[in-house]
């Protein structure tokens, strides 16, 4: 499965439904009809994207709409959340953080604190990476995704592991620099009260 293909079906999922859990269940149907040698591709293919914004300037991104909550588990399904908003999108906001500020449902979130939101509405999309684990024991009978990625020489992350340089993800003035449009939408807490943003950083 070359990446085309991977972000065909990923887009697939959003033509046929809005709903996550609704685009998870068509993305394992498809997958599963598919050969297992497929499943496993879409796996690293999965991988491999989410390297692409496994950075600091990401995750800085991430935390300034989420008022400071997004934790290690929660970066990492940002980033799968990420690569569910498309090719288009995915690879302007992996050259450029701040091009979220366009996204239409990041735009939607700015003017509401995170305890606001529902459920769907959170940048999360952890079931993704339980995709082709099912695919995988559908057509196998099995588990043993993560063995068959490992034969090929690649280990899946479970975890953040940002690839630049770390900056102080509490530099406010820095945060506004780096991110002037989502700082727009999105402002940052006092610094003379204890918030969120003090105790959920990475």
């Amino acid at each position: 499965m070359h990446r085309d293909e991977f972000w065909a079906l990923i887009e697939g999922s959003a033509a046929v439904a809005a709903d996550p859990d609704e685009r998870l269940a068509w993305l394992t149907d498809r997958l599963a009809e598919r050969p297992v040698g497929d499943v496993v591709d879409f796996a690293v293919r999965l991988d491999e994207l989410r390297g692409l914004v496994d950075t600091w300037r990401h995750w800085g991104a991430a935390l300034l709409i989420c008022g400071g909550l997004c934790s290690d588990d929660g970066f990492h399904y940002f980033q799968a959340w990420l690569v569910g908003l498309g090719r288009a999108v995915f690879e302007r906001v992996a050259d450029d953080p701040d091009a979220l500020a366009d996204v239409p449902q990041v735009r939607r979130l700015a003017g509401r604190g995170p305890r606001e939101w529902a459920e769907d509405e959170w940048p999360e999309w952890e079931c993704l990476d339980y995709v082709a684990d099912e695919a995988y024991e559908r057509i196998t009978g099995e588990e043993g995704l993560d063995e068959a990625v490992e034969a090929r020489g690649r280990e899946l992350s479970s975890s953040p592991d940002p690839i630049d340089e770390r900056w102080d993800l509490d530099d406010r003035v820095e945060l506004a620099r780096r991110y002037p449009r989502l700082a727009a939408l999105f402002p940052l807490p006092g610094r003379g009260r204890e918030s969120v943003w003090e105790t959920a950083r990475p």
